[in-house]
């Protein structure tokens, strides 16, 4: 098989897949095997890949969409300035989400692995289980551990799918933040919402606007700070 044809059978399965593809997945495109499932010679290896994935990432140079590499694996997606025209045709507006939500992920993201304990120190106010079982269910954060302590609490971090529906590839290229401080500081905070915020509003603009349910930066700014003080109850928006 010639670099050309290669490089399309690479183009139709990452255009055709409903997922970001790995590069163990797509050495499967060109590993032939017998009826037996005995492979029949070396195929393609992960080297060849990656560089057949960046020439495909210079021929699509100039269009709509563009190939990019993400937590787990490779896919097309649209650039940031076709997102005017893709909003036209899905007008619904994603889903919002509350303060309480915004800061619960935010220490998660940049924090973790921690407790639920963790970040009711850091907010001051005790997590309502509903707005746990929301990033759950989203798909943002799971369970990668207990603490070694009495009743050993589950700790939290992020998942793959997270850093996928942010278009990053690892937890390192998340917005840097100055200083965040150990207690319950309103200002540290102000911080991780706002680089998070940041993030979702670049991240959001490089997809199509079915693929990130993203969040509201009106809604979290018209809490304001005061809602850091407010009963759990108001948690589960």
């Amino acid at each position: 098989m010639n670099t050309d044809e290669a490089k399309r059978v690479l183009e139709t399965a990452l255009l055709c897949a409903r997922e970001p593809m790995t590069i163990h997945g797509m050495k499967k495109l060109f590993a032939e095997v017998d009826a037996n499932g005995r492979q029949l010679n070396a195929g393609v290896g992960s080297d060849t890949i990656k560089i057949l994935l960046e020439e495909l990432r210079q021929d699509w140079q100039g269009r709509g969409i563009e190939i990019v590499s993400l937590a787990s694996g490779w896919r097309f997606q649209s650039r940031p300035e076709m997102k005017p025209y893709l909003d036209r045709l899905s007008p619904e507006k994603p889903p919002k989400y509350s303060r309480a939500t915004l800061e619960t992920l935010a220490i998660i993201a940049y924090r973790q692995p921690v407790t639920r304990g963790d970040i009711e120190e850091i907010r001051g106010v005790a997590v309502n289980s509903q707005t746990i079982k929301l990033l759950e269910d989203r798909g943002w954060i799971d369970v990668v551990g207990h603490r070694e302590v009495v009743g050993r609490p589950a700790l939290l971090g992020t998942t793959k799918g997270f850093l996928d529906d942010l278009g990053l590839a690892s937890l390192s290229q998340l917005p840097p933040l100055q200083a965040v401080s150990e207690g319950p500081d309103s200002r540290s905070i102000e911080a991780l919402e706002a680089a998070l915020n940041e993030n979702f509003d670049r991240t959001d603009a490089a997809a199509s606007a079915d693929d990130i349910p993203i969040f509201d930066r009106e809604t979290a700014a018209a809490a304001g700070p005061d809602q850091h003080n407010k009963d759990t109850n108001d948690e589960s928006n």
